[in-house]
């Protein structure tokens, strides 16, 4: 169970799978569809052929005669050629049946066969003439007076069950009038639905036949393409950023950003080793920075834009995206700061959303917030839940945490086709969620330890959904915890009296009427703590 657990949750195989079972069910569809409208023409087709022969029949039959016929019992020549004509007709075009029948117009319950000609391949056993029979049922006795009294041209009747032993077939019934136009008789053409039923196995049989074809070779063509170009570079980004996390030391071989050709990929790769570059980079230029100060200024602000860098930083995020809207903005106290924001794609159908706050400030804060930054990105990429990849960020900073740092981080995936949300708390603030039509509130959500606290420790999650013309809002304790000259601080219920001044608005206005409110408080009262903020709102 263990080995299928683990197949059944890689991403190859739910990709693979979910291609089958598309491909399965729009190959059902297309059956369903064709079978039908199939089935309409090939019996639409089927019934014109049969009248097509009736009518041919019918120009045999003199309807002036009907009576006469009946009288002789079909003892005249002329009947006896008439009778062979149908005959003939009724053996080249291979139905069952040809006859005339002369009706009861008192009741419409028996009738009087006039011409019988049965094909010689049927079962059936020609009726003399003056035959009598009972009307078959309703159906046949409705279409024989809807003919002699309602002017009815034509009508067909398919038979399907109840047939004592007989095969499936299609009747069609005509009029046969005398020179008046008066309605004499009724000519009647019966064909098997043997050839309507085998048409209709065919067809399905070669539709069944071409989607399983079709399917096998989409699957080989998925599990070819995903391991070429997705998949295995995953693997290797994720193998790289597993090692580097461990040994801090340059990439050696390939470089990241040509490990496949999606644009997506080759952007993740670049950026983890522009990253890996950039963290080495800057943990030598520290070295060098503690031996010259006047560089300080310097060194602090390629620090600054490496931190810019590292977040995003473009808006729309995700312009092919329309389910939801997103904005974030992260303003440090210093030059650099702990905080961080961060959301990106884990797939088609996954954004993590992050926001954390490191313990203290300034470049120590900011390598910490790097470190973790990219720890979070590496694990979430691995498609685990958000208190797995608390738990493994947690474990891996513990192991080389002696200045004992440590930080507050709220991490939630968003399945923005369904609006789910799984979500894990460590330390940090409770975030403000607002329902449509209704007003932002705090989340009293649960809480876990810091990370960098314990090693070993577990992590929960929670869920919850984000509905049409939902909002959350997420933030670090330097919005509420922001104070001005009078010592005085701004608080979450004035944080949400902001919120709720124009509580519809879109992300990006959301937070700039924040920022806006917060720096009006602050004044001329120094920036005491990093300020982060992000808002997504589903449309």
């Amino acid at each position: 169970m263990e080995k299928i657990r683990i197949i059944t949750s890689k991403l190859a195989f739910r990709i693979i799978a979910g291609a089958i079972g598309l491909l399965g069910a729009l190959t059902c569809i297309a059956s369903i569809i064709g079978y039908t409208r199939f089935t309409e023409s090939l019996t639409r087709e089927y019934t014109e052929s049969a009248f097509r022969t009736a009518y041919t029949a019918a120009k045999i039959v003199d309807g002036n005669k009907i009576d006469e016929y009946l009288e002789t019992k079909g003892d005249s020549e002329e009947y006896r050629r008439k009778w062979n004509n149908l005959n003939i007709l009724c053996q080249e075009q291979n139905v069952t049946l040809i006859y005339a029948i002369s009706v009861d117009t008192g009741d419409y319950n028996s009738f009087e066969s006039v011409f019988n000609t049965v094909n010689e391949n049927s079962s059936y056993t020609p009726w003399e003439v003056g035959y009598q029979r009972n009307t078959t049922n309703e159906e046949y006795r409705g279409i024989y007076k809807n003919i002699y009294e309602n002017g009815l041209e034509k009508g067909y009747i398919a038979r399907t069950s109840n047939l004592g032993g007989k095969e499936p077939h299609i009747t069609v019934l005509i009029p046969i009038k005398d020179s008046e136009g008066v309605v004499q008789a009724i000519l009647c053409v019966q064909r098997p639905m043997e050839e309507l039923k085998t048409g209709r196995m065919d067809y399905l049989k070669y539709i069944s036949l071409s989607g399983v074809i079709l399917i096998i070779i989409s699957a080989w063509g998925v599990s070819v393409f995903l391991k070429g170009q997705i998949i295995g570079p995953l693997e290797k980004i994720v193998n790289e950023s597993k090692r580097f996390a461990k040994e801090k030391t340059q990439i050696d071989g390939e470089d990241l950003d040509k490990v496949s050709k999606i644009t997506e990929i080759m952007d993740l790769g670049s950026s983890v080793q522009v990253m890996e570059d950039d963290i080495i980079h800057y943990m030598k230029d520290l070295t060098e920075v503690t031996a010259e100060k006047e560089r300080i200024g310097t060194e602090l602000a390629l620090a600054a834009n490496i931190q810019t860098d590292m977040l995003p930083s473009i808006f729309p995020a995700f312009p092919q995206i329309c389910e939801f809207d997103i904005f974030a903005s992260m303003d440090p106290a210093k030059e650099v700061g702990g905080d961080f924001y961060d959301f990106f794609l884990i797939d088609e159908d996954h954004v993590a959303l992050v926001v954390a706050d490191v313990a203290g400030k300034g470049v120590p804060a900011a390598l910490f917030m790097m470190m973790t930054k990219i720890m979070i990105n590496t694990y979430a990429m691995m498609g685990i839940s958000p208190k797995e990849i608390l738990e493994r960020v947690n474990n891996s900073i513990c192991q080389n945490n002696k200045n004992d740092m440590f930080v507050t981080v709220w991490l939630g995936i968003l399945t923005y086709s369904t609006g789910q949300v799984v979500a894990s708390n460590a330390g940090h603030e409770c975030p403000a969620i607002k329902r449509a039509g209704g007003m932002y509130e705090i989340m009293q959500d649960p809480h876990n330890l810091v990370i960098g606290a314990l090693e070993g420790m577990p992590y929960g999650e929670y869920e919850f959904t984000l509905g049409k013309g939902d909002a959350l809002f997420v933030y670090s304790d330097g919005v509420p915890d922001a104070i001005n000259l009078k010592e005085e601080q701004f608080q979450r219920e004035r944080m949400l009296d902001v919120l709720n001044k124009n509580c519809d608005a879109a992300p990006e206005m959301l937070i700039k009427n924040m920022k806006t409110e917060i720096d009006a408080f602050v004044g001329e009262a120094e920036q005491f703590d990093d300020i982060t903020m992000l808002a997504i709102q589903m449309n």
